[in-house]
């Protein structure tokens, strides 16, 4: 039985847009925010309409995620033993409509879906460097989520 809901250390955190003359200003993360456990880098990724990028667990990496353009489905599973929500997926989707940070510790597969007809760019905040072994991949067809 599949069990959508929220993740033990999973973070939501709403984020403001300042409206300003010739353009808004959109917060992104600061230090002293809930979910900041240092700074290893911030890079922008696109993703096309329909299309899936996932599994991916990063083993010391925490993710902080922001949806500036377009409309980003994440979908997250937690598979740590002893965790009170193992084996459950939480589903999130950002965009400027809905413009929050996410935040994913360590150990959580991560997938994510584009949903705007547009482009779809996500920015994420990293706590480390990205290291290529440093995370674990699975094809999107490997853990049963009816997408």
């Amino acid at each position: 039985m599949m069990i959508v809901g929220n993740i033990d250390g999973v973070l939501l955190t709403p984020l403001n847009v300042i409206n300003t003359f010739g353009g808004n200003v959109l917060h992104g993360m600061k230090v002293k925010d809930s979910g900041y456990s240092g700074f290893g880098e911030a890079y922008f990724s696109f993703i096309a309409t329909d299309v899936i990028k996932g599994w991916k667990r990063h083993h010391q990496m925490v993710l902080n995620l922001v949806v500036p353009v377009g409309i980003i489905r994440f979908v997250i599973y937690d598979d740590r033993k002893g965790s009170v929500t193992y084996n459950n997926y939480q589903e999130v989707t950002l965009s400027r409509d809905n413009y929050q940070r996410l935040t994913v510790p360590p150990m959580l597969w991560m997938a994510f879906q584009g949903m705007g007809q547009q482009e779809n760019m996500l920015l994420n905040v990293a706590s480390i460097p990205h290291e290529p072994n440093e995370a674990d991949l699975k094809p999107v067809e490997e853990l049963p989520f009816p997408w």
